[in-house]
C-alpha cells in the first residue's frame, strides 16, 4: 500500500487560523465552533521535527475518533455533529485536510495536562529511582522498571506552550488551579478512562503504560474530553507479547523516534534533527499496526 502524501503544515484561505501547535493546525468557524487538523508533524522532547510521519495525522485522527466513541459513556467529548463539507465548500481546501480533521465545541480549555502511569517506565521511573516516589505519590520500594504500578496513578502536569516543556505538578497544585471540585473530578475520570482504555487494549495485545488527557469546560460547567485521547502521541503503547519487567519495552508510539534521537549528538533543543527514511517509515509502521490492533481496521 503507497504511504499517504505528508502534510507538514495545512492552508486554509476560507477560515481564520487561530493557532499552530506542535502537531495541531487550529481554524475558527464561528463563535461556537472550530476545525482542529492533525498533521503529521512530529514532536519529541517538546520540539516540532522538520520531517513529518506520511499519514500520521490521519492515524491518530481515526484512533482518537474510535475512543472518542467507545469511551462517550464515561465523558461527552469535543465533537460536533457537523460535516466538513459544510464549513469547507471547496473541493481543493476540503481534499488537503480530509480524514485528518475534526470539527468540535468550542470549549474553556483546562490548564492541566491529566497524566495517569500504570506503570514505572519514562519520566516516572527516574523520578522513583531518584525520590522513591512519582510526582510525590509514595510507591513500594524495590520496583523494577516498566513495573505495573499497584494501581493506576493521576500526575498531573502544567500544559507548556510550544518548544516549552511540561512541568509536573502536584494534584493540590491543580486544585489551586481550577478548584477543588473540578480538579477531583478531572482526576477521577482521568483514572476511569485510562483503566477502561487499558483493559480493552490489553484483549488485543496493547499495554497502554501511561497516557495523557486534556479536558474542557462549557460555559455551564459541564466537563468534556478534548484534544486526542489515547493516541500514540499521547500515550505510551506496549506489545503485550514483549512486555517484560526490568527492561524499557519495544512500542508502538513515538518512543522508537525518541531512543533514535538518543543516539545522537543532538541536545534536544530547537531545531531539531532530519530523521533518515528508515526511521520515518518504522515509526509510520508502528503507528498503522497500533491502529489496527485498537480498532480491527
Amino acid at each position: 500500500m503507497n504511504a499517504p502524501e505528508a502534510l507538514y503544515q495545512s492552508n486554509l484561505d476560507s477560515l481564520a487560523l487561530r493557532a499552530r501547535g506542535k502537531v495541531r493546525d487550529i481554524y475558527s468557524i464561528d463563535d461556537k465552533h472550530m476545525l482542529i487538523v492533525t498533521t503529521d508533524r512530529l514532536s519529541a522532547f517538546d520540539v516540532i521535527l522538520p520531517d513529518p510521519i506520511p499519514g500520521k495525522g490521519l492515524m491518530l485522527t481515526r484512533i482518537s475518533n474510535f475512543w472518542f466513541d467507545k469511551l462517550s459513556q464515561i465523558i461527552p467529548n469535543h465533537l460536533a455533529s457537523i460535516s466538513l463539507a459544510d464549513i469547507l465548500p471547496n473541493a481543493a481546501e476540503r481534499a488537503q485536510v480530509e480524514g485528518r480533521s475534526i470539527i468540535v465545541k468550542l470549549l474553556k480549555p483546562l490548564p492541566v495536562e491529566a497524566i495517569v502511569r500504570g506503570y514505572l517506565i519514562g519520566s516516572g521511573w527516574k523520578d522513583y529511582l531518584n525520590t522513591g516516589a512519582i510526582c510525590g505519590i509514595e510507591l513500594p520500594k524495590g520496583l523494577q522498571q516498566a513495573k505495573q504500578l499497584p494501581e493506576a496513578i493521576y500526575t498531573p502536569s502544567t500544559k507548556a506552550a510550544v518548544d516549552q516543556h511540561d512541568e509536573n505538578v502536584s494534584f493540590e497544585h491543580t486544585v489551586a488551579l481550577i478548584g477543588q471540585e473540578l480538579a477531583e473530578k478531572v482526576r477521577d475520570t482521568s483514572i476511569r478512562l485510562y483503566k477502561e482504555a487499558a483493559a480493552y487494549a490489553k484483549e488485543r495485545g496493547i499495554i497502554i503504560a501511561d497516557t495523557k488527557f486534556e479536558f474542557g469546560v462549557d460555559e455551564g460547567g459541564e466537563l468534556y474530553l478534548i484534544d486526542e485521547a489515547l493516541t500514540p502521541d499521547s500515550s505510551r503503547f506496549w506489545p503485550a507479547d514483549r512486555y517484560q519487567v526490568g527492561i524499557s519495552p519495544p512500542s508502538f508510539d513515538k518512543q522508537y523516534v525518541r531512543d533514535y534521537l538518543e543516539t545522537l549528538d543532538w541536545n534536544k533543543k530547537a531545531p531539531g534533527p532530519h530523521l533518515p527514511q528508515n526511521v520515518l517509515e518504522h515509526c509510520a509502521a508502528k503507528y498503522r499496526e497500533a491502529e489496527a490492533r485498537l480498532t480491527g481496521v
